[in-house]
């Protein structure tokens, strides 16, 4: 497959790569895609799933430097009139530029903090348990760890840290799945009125009976912030529409890769079960090898942008800063393509750079370690119960991780 990437993508044609060419073959392994179009250069012209142009920033220092670029707006409305179709419901920190997204990433994180987090672990701990309880009660000691585990368990979490007792969780995921996905943009926005229109009763329903919660404090900070400053309605559905999508979606992908990538190494699995104290690092390095996001949310181009040499045009070109290349790139981490447990990963670009580093990153670590060791230790012979090359990886160039890990034990 690189050898007809390298020859479809010849230098000096000047033809995008159209990626809906690739097809299943490129969700079940870009790298190598990926790595033959950064050896072209670290800026590439491509056609994504949706049909529409994009460039790629490919390499670990040109990726993390766009990341943080002031020149790039993430604001829909800076963007072409051709990708405004793609733009998902509400206004939010990742659809944001300085200084209103300072002043919202502000109010968010004075709720979204370390306290919060970390006690939030006995309950990540009680929920893992349960999961398992039922998961292992399977009689033919099978099941798809994506369905029992790897999903119920994020979107658990998010849910009780926002206090939403009770959330439609199938056609949450299904609304969620669309809507992050490379679906057509008629559905995308069908999606995504109908996780708006549920977000509006879930307020409603928290204004008439708040508690000790983050929705009920970001609902406080509408209504009357001590400091002068307050969410608006729209503001506030966004906000709570990025909670709870970005809450569960990236750490799901962060389980099931977790898992994936453990059971396929079986020398890293038994260092980690031989020494719990790798646990973080192991961690760190599943983010590194097999991130959950493989290019994250959209940024435009305000006026021409040369980035590494190469002049994007203005207007709204779409610039996608890719982290799974990054975090692959030899020129930052030795041997890039070896899964070891035991390297320095950190410094890698799975949770972004800059102003719009993941909020979360925190709490997706914390679930991972939690319920990495708790599966690992009360599973120890798990294993996949399907041929690798079968799985079917979710599509897109936004999230990355198989739709359904079965495993047996």
């Amino acid at each position: 497959m690189t050898g007809n990437i390298a020859e479809s993508t010849a230098a000096g044609t000047g033809e995008a790569l159209d990626l809906r060419t690739l097809g299943a073959d490129f969700a079940r392994d870009p790298y190598p895609v990926l790595a033959a179009l950064r050896e072209r250069g670290p800026v590439q012209r491509v056609i994504t799933l949706g049909g529409f142009e994009a460039w790629l920033v490919l390499g670990y220092r040109e990726a993390r430097a766009t990341l943080a670029d002031p020149r790039l707006s993430k604001r829909w409305d800076s963007a072409t009139e051709e990708l405004r179709d793609q733009r998902n419901y509400g206004y939010h920190m990742l659809v944001s530029d300085p200084p209103d997204h300072t002043r919202l990433r502000a109010l968010v994180a004075r709720e979204f903090t370390v306290r919060r987090t970390e006690a939030l672990a006995p309950r990540i701990q009680r929920t893992t348990d349960r999961l398992l309880d039922a998961m292992l009660a399977a009689p033919d000691r099978r099941a798809d760890l994506v369905t029992t585990l790897a999903f119920p368990l994020p979107i658990t979490v998010i849910c009780e840290l926002l206090g939403v007792p009770e959330l439609e969780r199938d056609r949450f995921r299904v609304w969620s799945n669309t809507a992050v996905g490379p679906a057509p943009p008629a559905e995308r926005r069908r999606a995504s009125q109908a996780m708006n229109e549920y977000v509006v009763g879930l307020l409603a329903a928290k204004s008439l009976a708040p508690g000790d919660d983050l929705l009920s404090a970001l609902i406080h900070s509408t209504d009357a912030d001590v400091d002068g400053d307050q969410l608006s309605r729209e503001e506030l559905v966004g906000m709570v529409w990025l909670l709870l999508v970005a809450g569960h979606e990236t750490t799901v992908n962060l389980l099931a890769n977790g898992v994936l990538t453990l059971l396929r190494h079986p020398d890293q699995l038994a260092a980690l079960r031989a020494d719990w104290g790798l646990l973080d690092n192991a961690v760190e390095e599943v983010l590194r090898y097999e991130g959950p996001v493989l290019a994250p949310t959209y940024r435009f181009t305000v006026e021409p942008v040369e980035i590494a040499g190469t002049v994007i045009p203005g207007g709204g070109r779409l610039v996608l800063p890719v982290l799974g290349d990054a975090d692959r790139d030899e020129a930052r981490f030795a041997d890039p393509g070896r899964f070891d447990i035991r390297r320095e990963a950190r410094g890698h670009l799975a949770f972004g750079h800059g102003i719009h580093h993941c909020l979360g990153a925190p709490l997706a670590r914390l679930e991972a370690r939690i319920a990495l060791r708790s599966l690992l230790e009360r599973a120890p012979e798990l294993a996949l119960d399907a041929d690798p090359a079968t799985l079917d990886w979710r599509l897109g160039l936004l999230m990355r991780g198989p739709r359904r890990l079965p495993v047996r034990w």
